[in-house]
């Protein structure tokens, strides 16, 4: 197995601008606690709701509460770049682990939705 390979892609991940505006709006985020609230709510209501959409549960009002503490983020100029740059960083640690899974003919299709 190659950790020097491994080392140097979380390296250059780290250097990556996707990193980069994750970490810088991360620290913005950290100035206001009721951010940091909202969002850990946030986070917790989405698995919340995604592990009921798994169990093919569903739940009205954990929906709703996702929403609606959505679009109070949304309001927030500081909570929305930090989602929008979530999203960009895990999107890219996702597409890896894709190309690390097909290359080892590892099947992936029991964590599509």
């Amino acid at each position: 197995m190659t950790y020097d390979t491994a080392k140097k892609l979380a390296q250059e991940l780290k250097d990556s601008e996707e990193y980069k505006e994750f970490r810088a709006s991360s620290e913005k985020v950290k100035e206001n606690e009721t951010t940091v609230a909202l969002l850990k709510d946030y986070h917790k209501l989405q698995i919340e709701v995604q592990s009921m959409a798994y169990t093919g549960k569903k739940d009205d009002e954990k929906i709703e509460q996702l929403k609606k503490v959505g679009e109070l983020l949304q309001m927030n100029r500081e909570a929305s770049d930090y989602l929008i740059a979530e999203f960009r960083l895990n999107r890219v640690v996702s597409d890896i682990y894709k190309i690390i899974a097909e290359a080892i003919e590892l099947d992936l299709s029991m964590l599509e939705a």
